[in-house]
């Protein structure tokens, strides 16, 4: 081969691993979104109109709810796939099942708890009329997993 038809092919080789990283690290973004500095205003934020104090005493509070919350998340879905794969291996482990059932009752048992705490630091942090916007926008809002991570990020 000559060496320009190498220099060629190693550019396209380059061009196509940054594409490739561009591409992963877009889908990381949109999956984790950007990281939010503390004291950041978001769109909840300005929609429930906080004051910088308030604001940051609710990044405050947000970083190890949102930790627990992923964590939990993680354990989970680990437990739900151990879950199926005990409902469809041969032969069926039936303790196994009731063992992976009860763990992710405890897990969602756990999550609602926290929620329900977090909701109440945030409350705390909140004057009458934001808190109404915020039970507002919470009440028309999923409770699944995902959609409380998602929305916990975005405020």
């Amino acid at each position: 081969m000559n060496t320009h038809l190498l220099r060629n092919a190693l550019l396209l080789s380059v061009l196509l691993n940054i594409a490739l990283l561009g591409a992963v690290g877009w889908q990381k973004l949109r999956h984790d979104g950007l990281p939010m500095p503390s004291g950041a205003a978001t769109e909840l934020s300005r929609q429930l109109q906080l004051n910088s104090k308030q604001l940051q005493r609710w990044h405050n509070s947000k970083a190890p709810f949102l930790a627990y919350l992923r964590a939990s998340n993680a354990s989970l879905d680990e437990h739900r796939r151990r879950l199926i794969q005990a409902i469809f291996s041969e032969p069926m482990d039936r303790a196994l099942i009731d063992s992976e059932q009860a763990k992710i009752a405890q897990l969602q048992y756990e999550q609602q708890r926290l929620l329900i705490d977090q909701w109440i630091a945030e409350r705390a942090i909140l004057e009458a009329p934001q808190r109404k916007r915020l039970a507002d926008i919470l009440s028309k809002q999923s409770l699944s997993p995902a959609s409380i991570e998602q929305l916990h990020r975005s405020l």
